[in-house]
């Protein structure tokens, strides 16, 4: 996923206004669900030091608001089967304790059918416990924990979207093991989940190269003395495992001081918008020309993809749903693909869904999306939860990033 920068955070809270629907139509059989709507919820973090990503929330209402108001080709009717989507988004400052009182909030009070794209790693785990007791619908996380594929057994009600972040971190040891397998590598990682889940995968496949590691804590972007004491472990190459704030100091920091190692970034933090902010910020291109992420998605920023119909058509939402955001922002892109993927899903769960329908067609959706990288497809099944099973390199120079090398089967 490759982003540019997001300014103006009022208009992406205004944009991600919760909806209040009308008065329903009688009780209904299946919580969220009536004759002339279905409501979702979210949590995200619209405000706090993660609020950049209220962008991905802002494409999913995009999307939602487009398949509300156009006549589906299957039967005439706008939304899914006649009913509108109702997407409710709970703030929750990329604080956990407020993830779960928000997420209570909206199945307690909202009855939402399900809750879709709750982002963060500890946060969405902080409460997957609870929404599986309950039996709501956890689907299409913004996160790549390795937990909501490997403990699906263990927690049905919940599954991930994106690649997870152990098959990405492998990916990444691949890459410089076969760039330069003398790499001196140092890492610099969020301490939770998400960066353990990630360094764990990196260890699998380069770990001998790794020569110093230093955390951060959730929340802070105040990484500049560990970038420091990673230059003095004589590290060449150097892996960020961070959220996008501290990458871009990370990146200045070792830009400032005069450090210029080979440079690995895990797609969280490596998208365009917040490459180019630390480029801006450091004052030379020098400082991120040659990064390289993964990616799993089309990216709207990308020149190659200026002429692709799915871009296109992205793009013409865009100009009609959020007029004034930044078209290649490609966290609304994100959005808007896993906004797509709940459609799909929600189709499957036939015309009087239910949350144990919904999640039976999340287990079991398999079609050719557009929205993902050409030659890959979205495909699940109860023993591969995952929906994306296929990511590529991109490396970044002179403002742009470009993918190369094969295509990688995850699963």
């Amino acid at each position: 996923m490759k982003t540019l920068l997001v300014t103006g955070v009022a208009g992406l809270v205004a944009a991600l206004a919760i909806t209040i629907p009308g008065a329903l139509a009688g009780t209904a059989a299946t919580p969220g669900v009536t004759k002339t709507s279905v409501t979702i919820g979210t949590t995200m973090p619209i405000t706090g030091p993660a609020n950049f990503y209220a962008s991905i929330g802002a494409g999913m209402r995009a999307y939602f608001s487009y398949i509300n108001a156009r006549k589906a080709k299957s039967d005439g009717k706008r939304g899914v089967y006649g009913r509108q989507i109702v997407f409710k988004v709970e703030d929750d400052g990329y604080n956990p304790v407020n993830t779960l009182q928000k997420t209570r909030k909206l199945v307690e009070q909202d009855h939402v059918l399900a809750m879709v794209g709750g982002l963060g790693t500890e946060a969405q785990l902080a409460v997957r416990g609870y929404l599986n007791q309950q039996k709501v619908p956890q689907i299409y996380v913004s996160t790549g924990s390795t937990q909501f594929g490997a403990e699906h057994k263990q927690f049905p009600w919940s599954i991930g979207w994106q690649p997870d972040y152990l098959q990405e971190g492998i990916a990444l040891g691949k890459y410089i093991r076969g760039r330069n397998a003398n790499a001196k590598v140092a890492v610099l990682y969020q301490d939770d989940q998400y960066g353990k889940d990630l360094l764990g995968g990196f260890r699998k496949t380069a770990g001998r190269m790794i020569t110093a590691t230093e955390s951060y804590p959730v929340g802070s972007t105040a990484v500049s003395s560990q970038v420091a004491r990673l230059r003095a472990s004589g590290a060449d190459t150097f892996l960020i495992i961070a959220i996008p704030g501290p990458t871009i100091t990370a990146l200045v920091t070792a830009y400032r001081i005069g450090w210029r190692p080979t440079l690995l970034v895990n797609s969280v933090g490596a998208t365009d918008v917040w490459i180019t902010a630390a480029q801006n910020s450091a004052g030379s291109p020098e400082a991120v020309n040659g990064i390289v992420t993964t990616t799993y998605l089309k990216d709207p920023a990308q020149p190659n993809y200026q002429k692709d119909p799915q871009v296109k058509f992205y793009k013409a939402l865009m100009a009609k749903y959020l007029p004034n955001a930044n078209v290649n922002n490609s966290q609304y892109y994100y959005g808007m693909a896993k906004a797509a993927d709940f459609v799909q899903a929600l189709y499957r769960a036939g015309k009087s869904p239910t949350r144990a329908s919904l999640i039976r067609a999340v287990d079991n959706l398999t079609y050719k999306s557009p929205w993902v990288l050409p030659g890959a497809n979205i495909s699940t099944s109860p023993r591969s939860p995952f929906p994306m099973k296929y990511q590529k390199y991109a490396r970044y120079n002179n403002g742009s990033y470009t993918e190369f090398g094969a295509m990688q089967k995850i699963r």
